[in-house]
């Protein structure tokens, strides 16, 4: 499936060094139904577990990425 970032989560990218790897490594392998979606996830590399929060229609669009802060999950 085609996976497209908006322009905000290409500028939250790369404000917090996140790179498209790391992103389309938490959404391989997940059944995704058409709808929004959020998914928080512990990476390697990262203090703080990443969030990621993305629509899927046709193709899946990334509306932001960024790291949590501390206390939240």
């Amino acid at each position: 499936m085609e996976i497209y970032f908006s322009r905000h989560a290409r500028r939250r990218k790369k404000l917090y060094g996140i790179s498209e790897d790391v992103i389309i490594d938490i959404l391989k392998d997940k059944q995704l139904s058409k709808g929004n979606h959020e998914i928080i996830e512990n990476v390697e590399g990262f203090k703080f577990p990443l969030k990621v929060v993305f629509v899927v229609t046709d193709k899946i669009t990334i509306i932001t990425t960024y790291p949590l802060k501390k206390g939240r999950a």
